[in-house]
């Protein structure tokens, strides 16, 4: 995976790139014949960065995600290399990533240990070139028998994968000699009007890549002064600790002497140990009170959003376990609410949760029929982990709205379904004890 195998005579070769965005964004590349040229991960990059590390490998014809519809950031990316954008037609699940990249591996006799994020991008570049890899095929085979170099070969590929037509291709790559002489005049010609013009380009995108990495500075100077303010802060409660803790000692060892002694001595002890333990006390309160205000934010985030919902857990399906969830995430109406453990719980809890309105109930465990009853009455969708996907975070998890609603809108319908049925067997019953009426007078 050297860089010169990118390079044929000081021109860059065709290459198909897959990525994998985010906070740490995955690199991967292939040549037009499949082969691993490169892979990387990098922390906090920015676009710029990430199209510069491509355009430094060679010309990306293609660019690959593995999830459908595609990040913002992919497309980006494609649009300033002027490439050719590849996305699969459904969700690319982690075991299928997995079991694509580990016969990639095997078929290459690849030794390499990747990350999650490099695992991600080159399974995204092995399903784009898989993509076009009949149509690579029949171009090799068209040119098996001609005296084409393989740079040629590369070129024609690349024009087939843009979607030109393969004869038109190797027409426009493999033009006649005296053709060459006229098309080279020409070129003479017109290159400077084209280099001025993609100088021009290129200019316009180092002004907008400079005025991104000026906003990036001015955040991070940003969060650096309110860094160092809290860092002071943190700074100045360690000395008040220290001076606390030492007062403290100093007070128990004046007062240590005579403690047994002295009543009054040891009463101060205990009160100095009560202020202690309410000390820290407190101190674990507040860690776990910041702890819950960012994941409330965090939550309001996603809300904002859309795309995603927050779901709210409760531990135990008991009045103990709702009052400490509601305490702890303010539950309203139409949260999502996930019920880890739903043993236990009656009719009476069920209650107390159908007075919170949530939008719907995910459980891990099977609920009790009585339970059950009272959310159907009341219709409060109630759906099981395992028929829909979520993404845990540290003290709240996450579902798809899409998928949630998809769940919603199949849980009502089983419900109306129930619903029709009984009141067919209450009509039946109805006209059955009619009939039975009607025999007993004959």
């Amino acid at each position: 995976m050297e860089d010169d195998k990118l390079r044929t005579n000081g021109v860059k070769s065709p290459i198909i790139v897959g990525l994998d965005p985010g906070l740490t964004v995955g690199i991967a590349i292939l040549n037009l014949r499949g082969d691993l040229v490169y892979i990387n991960s990098i922390k906090e990059a920015s676009h710029a960065e990430v199209i510069m590390e491509i355009m430094d490998k060679g010309k990306a014809i293609v660019i690959g995600s593995d999830v459908h519809p595609p990040p913002k950031m992919v497309k980006k990316i494609a649009t300033a290399l002027n490439s050719r954008l590849y996305t699969p037609e459904r969700i690319f699940s982690v075991a299928s990533k997995n079991e694509l990249v580990n016969a990639f591996l095997m078929e290459k006799k690849l030794d390499i240990s990747l990350d999650a994020h490099e695992r991600d991008a080159l399974a995204a570049a092995i399903k784009t070139y898989r993509h076009y890899e009949n149509k690579l095929r029949q171009v090799e085979s068209r040119l098996t028998s001609s005296d084409i170099n393989e740079r040629e070969v590369d070129e024609i590929k690349g024009l087939v994968i843009k979607g030109t037509p393969i004869t038109n291709a190797i027409k426009k790559i493999r033009k006649p000699k005296g053709a060459e002489k006229i098309t080279e005049k020409q070129d003479t010609k017109e290159r400077p009007k084209e280099a001025l013009k993609e100088l021009l380009e290129l200019k316009k995108r180092v002004k907008v890549q400079e005025k991104k990495i000026e906003h990036q500075k001015l955040l991070i100077n940003r969060i650096k002064r309110q860094n160092r303010i809290l860092r002071n802060k943190l700074r100045r409660q360690k000395r008040e600790n220290l001076n606390l803790k030492k007062k403290i000692e100093r007070l128990h060892y004046e007062y240590s002497k005579d403690i047994l002694l002295n009543k009054e001595l040891s009463s101060k002890i205990k009160l100095i140990k009560k202020l202690q333990e309410k000390y820290n006390k407190e101190k674990n309160l507040r860690e776990n009170l910041e702890r819950n205000i960012n994941s409330l934010l965090e939550m309001k985030e996603f809300e904002d959003k859309g795309e995603k919902l927050p779901v709210k857990i409760v531990k135990s399906f008991t009045r103990e376990g709702i009052k400490e969830a509601c305490h702890q995430w303010k539950i309203k109406k139409d949260d999502v609410i996930l019920l880890c453990n739903a043993k236990g719980g009656g009719s009476q809890t069920a209650k107390i949760l159908t007075k919170l309105a949530p939008k719907a109930i995910i459980t891990r465990e099977n609920m009790s029929h009585q339970a059950l009853g009272i959310f159907e009455d009341k219709e409060i969708p109630v759906v099981s982990e395992e028929n829909i996907s979520l993404e845990m975070r540290e003290n709240f998890a996450l579902v798809k709205a899409k998928d949630l609603e998809n769940e919603i809108r199949a849980w009502k319908k089983k419900i109306m379904e129930k619903r029709r049925k009984k009141e067919k067997q209450k009509l039946w019953k109805i006209i059955d004890e009619y009939r039975a009426k009607r025999r007993r007078k004959h």
